[in-house]
This record gives structure tokens, C-alpha cells and sequence, in this order.
């Protein structure tokens, strides 16, 4: 795939979708880069909510209940999607057709099958889609993986991985959730997946995952919790936890290496204060001293990715969260249902045409896959 580096001018973009993580997020990162993009047009089938979110974007932005014709009359460089789950694939391959670029909340798709038909598509037009995974993003883990990856912290060897947030039966009362359909799976694809994201980025590549699930409270298709034994490459040991059954909400990621424990507290996003490091008895506070976050402080944010973005657009590369590392992610999650499903340990690589797991989250099993499908 070749790209024609872009010169750095501002960027004309277009969003799919005016819910709140749109007006919430996405619009306040375009305005923080407005030197670098311009917000061009707007997509909702819904008008009012449309007719709400140009009030709050500006005049200037175009309204349209129709994607195609919006890619049509406006021609965007890039693509902002935040619509439901299950039409991130269909809308991220007419962008991509379109030549545009994609930047679209999680999942991108709701299958490893999906997503391979993005990789097509990419492959097609020469743009790029990368997904949301704005933890990966702050300054925080930035200098977190920078001091793992060197291997200044000694040796990965034990890791958790936690969301343990809570969903009420209100939250599911909304008809596209907790179905495999329309969702693409339960905590394990639509909340803890940030935090395993990050693990894996931190990480690396992970080898086997043994893991369990069920469905505990909520009346849904998909699971209300999961868990999972992971081994990774590098031989180091991890837990991680999708909960939304967790009245004390947390999001926690903890890495003990040879020489020292690093920790990430917080809930919904994390700033360098949610760091912290703690030395192995051994290491000398001089070096402690120097794993301290940097003086800047960058948060987690959909700011932070999308300047990473628009820094790959104006070289013509790759972003980051799309390609192999994005489908990294997507595969965990697949092999964490396996895993759970069938009771099997599942390695790395190991899903792929033919596997049932490859074409939805569910594989087909009896006990978990939708009770009515067309």
C-alpha cells in the first residue's frame, strides 16, 4: 500500500454520528487542533439530534441524514465515526472508498472476520482506519511504555489488568445493548477493552489466554462479567477483569517488573498524577528518581490521538491503533471468548477463516449464541 504524504494543511473532517461521546469528545479535540482541521460536515439519521449538535458545532458544518451523500458532496480527508457498534465496518469501508481516513470509536468492528474486510479496504483506496484507544495516548503511559519497552524497570513478570465498573438494568434498557448483533460482545468488547488495550501496548504480544464468563445479573445475550489468565511472550503472567457488575468503580492497570511495580488508577481517562512507581528494595533512589512522570502532563484523551493521527496524515504513514496493532486487540478479544466459551486455552494466531470465533465473538456456541437470528 503506498500513501501520498499530505502537505500539513487543515484538514477538512467529517463526523458520522452526533451522540454524546461525538459532541462529548471528538468535538472538543477538533477545536483543540482547529489550527490543523476543519469541521466540515455533520451525519445522523436522526435530524433533530443533528440539527442540535450543528447549534453546538457552527453554522459552517453541512448536515446530512445520509453518509453516502455526504461523502459524495463533501469529500472529507478524514472520517470522526461514533455511531452503534454494529455499523462501524459498513461505515469505515465507504470512508475508506471514499479516500478519506477513518478514525472510529471502539470496536471497529464486531469480528476479526470484520476487520479483515477493513485491512481490504484499506489496501483498496490507500487510506487508513484506526480505532479510539485514547488511554494509550497520555503522557503517563507514553513514558510508562517507553521505560518498560527499554527495559529501565527489569523484566515484566506480573501484571493486573481491571474494569470494574458498573451498569445499572436502565443502561441496557437501550435496545442495542447487551446484544451480540449490534454490540459485538459485553464488558469484554465494550468497556474493559481500553484497559487490555493498554496492557497489550505495554506488554506486547501476548502467547495463551484461559479465561471464563457469564452472565450474573443482567438479562442480555452477551456477558455482564469476565476473566482471564493470560501468558505473554515475554513469559510474564497477567489477570485481567471486564466487569459491570462493580458497585466501587475502578480502572486499574498494575505491572511488577524485576526492579520495580508500576500502577494506573483511575476510572474514564488518566493524567501523570495516576501513575505511580515503586521501587524494588534493591534500586538505588537516584534511578527511582528518574522514572518519575514527565513535567508535562498530557491526558488520556481523544485530543491526544487524534494529534497523533493528524501527525501520521501529514507524512503519509501508518497511524497508530490501526493495522496489526489494532487487530491485536480485536484478536485478544476473540481469544478471551473462546477461551471462556469453550473451556480451552487459546494462543496467538490461532483464530482464523473457518474458526467460528473468527466470524462473531459468540462462535456459534449453543449456550451463548443470539436466540433469534435472521
Amino acid at each position: 500500500m503506498s500513501v501520498t504524504p499530505g502537505s500539513p494543511a487543515r484538514r477538512r473532517v467529517a463526523v458520522v454520528g452526533t451522540g454524546a461521546i461525538v459532541s462529548g469528545s471528538h468535538l472538543p479535540a477538533l477545536r483543540a487542533h482547529s489550527d490543523r482541521v476543519e469541521l466540515v460536515a455533520a451525519v445522523d439519521v436522526d435530524q433533530e439530534r443533528l440539527d442540535v449538535f450543528r447549534e453546538l458545532a457552527g453554522a459552517q458544518v453541512a448536515g446530512y441524514t445520509s453518509m453516502d451523500a455526504m461523502l459524495d458532496a463533501v469529500r472529507p480527508d478524514l472520517v470522526l465515526i461514533g455511531t452503534p457498534p454494529s455499523l462501524h465496518r459498513d461505515q469505515t469501508v465507504a470512508a475508506l472508498k471514499a479516500g478519506a481516513w477513518v478514525l472510529c470509536e471502539k470496536p471497529l468492528t464486531l469480528s476479526l472476520a470484520e476487520y479483515d474486510e477493513i485491512a481490504a479496504a484499506e489496501e483498496a483506496s490507500g487510506a487508513y482506519a484506526a480505532v479510539v484507544f485514547q488511554h494509550r495516548y497520555g503522557s503517563g503511559a507514553v513514558h510508562a511504555r517507553e521505560l518498560i519497552t527499554s527495559g529501565e524497570l527489569g523484566a515484566p513478570l506480573v501484571a493486573h489488568c481491571q474494569t470494574t465498573w458498573h451498569r445499572d438494568a436502565a443502561y441496557y434498557a437501550v435496545p442495542w445493548r447487551g446484544k451480540w448483533a449490534s454490540e459485538g460482545g459485553g464488558p469484554t468488547m465494550g468497556h474493559g477493552i481500553h484497559q487490555y488495550d493498554l496492557l497489550l501496548h505495554l506488554l506486547g504480544e501476548w502467547e495463551e489466554i484461559r479465561a471464563m464468563a457469564a452472565r450474573l445479573v443482567h438479562d442480555t445475550e452477551s456477558e455482564d462479567v469476565s476473566t482471564a489468565l493470560v501468558r505473554f511472550r515475554s513469559g510474564a503472567l497477567a489477570t485481567v477483569v471486564n466487569s459491570v457488575l462493580s458497585p466501587d468503580e475502578v480502572s486499574r492497570i498494575r505491572i511488577d517488573c524485576a526492579d520495580a511495580t508500576v500502577e494506573l488508577t483511575h476510572l474514564y481517562g488518566h493524567g501523570n498524577d495516576s501513575w505511580a512507581y515503586t521501587p524494588a528494595p534493591h534500586v538505588a533512589s537516584e534511578r527511582a528518581t528518574a522514572w518519575r512522570t514527565p513535567v508535562a502532563d498530557v491526558p488520556s484523551s481523544h485530543t491526544a490521538q487524534l494529534g497523533t493521527l493528524l501527525d501520521a496524515y501529514d507524512t503519509g504513514t501508518r497511524p497508530p491503533g490501526s493495522g496489526h496493532d489494532a487487530r491485536a486487540t480485536l484478536e485478544f478479544a476473540a481469544a478471551l471468548y473462546k477461551a471462556a466459551f469453550t473451556g480451552s486455552s487459546v494462543h496467538a494466531g490461532e483464530i482464523g477463516p473457518g474458526d467460528p470465533f473468527y466470524e462473531a465473538m459468540y462462535g456459534d456456541h449453543p449456550d451463548w449464541a443470539p436466540k433469534e437470528r435472521a
